[in-house]
């Protein structure tokens, strides 16, 4: 029995006023997700990545690439922090951070949340119109690209390093895997 006046989902407003301790706080469908800040590797990994989308991207004038901690704002009952962002449409950023589906979503996998990253979130991704889902495993040394079919994703290209990965929607994006891990 629900006590009057309590909430058993979290809004926006509710995820304001978390306070800052060097942990990352997610609300998906309203319930909140908890997880210790990012390994060196794991930032390392990110890092990279971001530097080598940041250069298809942002030099050709097609997107701005963004790292956590930013809050991208699917919903009110929604609100997460993706290791990289990828967003096309500059009035999808706000002073709050990024309000909507961007096109492109990217984590890289810890410990603590491989299981998190590739079920809740990537159904809920996919559930609220997130085109592009790229999954980092530094554990395998992989990097897998999911599209959207509407309400799921399909993997459409993956490769293990050393390979080079080239993406069929951005064929001149090529990701070099071995600079990742080096």
């Amino acid at each position: 029995m629900t006590s009057p006046g309590l909430k058993t989902k979290l809004d926006y407003s509710d995820y304001l006023h978390i306070p800052s301790d060097g942990k990352r706080y997610e609300l998906l469908e309203g319930d909140l997700y908890v997880t210790p800040a990012p390994s060196p590797l794991h930032q390392r990994v990110s890092k990279r990545l971001q530097r080598m989308l940041e250069a298809y991207f942002e030099e050709t004038g097609q997107g701005e690439v963004f790292d956590a901690p930013i809050d991208v704002i699917l919903t009110t009952q929604d609100v997460v922090q993706p290791d990289l962002v990828l967003v096309t449409n500059a009035e999808q950023i706000s002073k709050r951070g990024i309000e909507g589906p961007p096109l492109l979503l990217v984590e890289v996998l810890s410990p603590s949340t491989r299981e998190y990253d590739r079920t809740a979130k990537a159904n809920r991704y996919a559930t609220l119109g997130v085109v592009h889902y790229w999954i980092v495993d530094p554990e395998t040394q992989a990097l897998e690209c999911y599209r959207s079919t509407g309400t799921t994703f399909e993997l459409i290209v993956q490769a293990n390093s050393p390979s080079v990965l080239i993406h069929p929607d951005w064929p001149d994006l090529h990701i070099l895997l071995a600079d990742l891990w080096a």
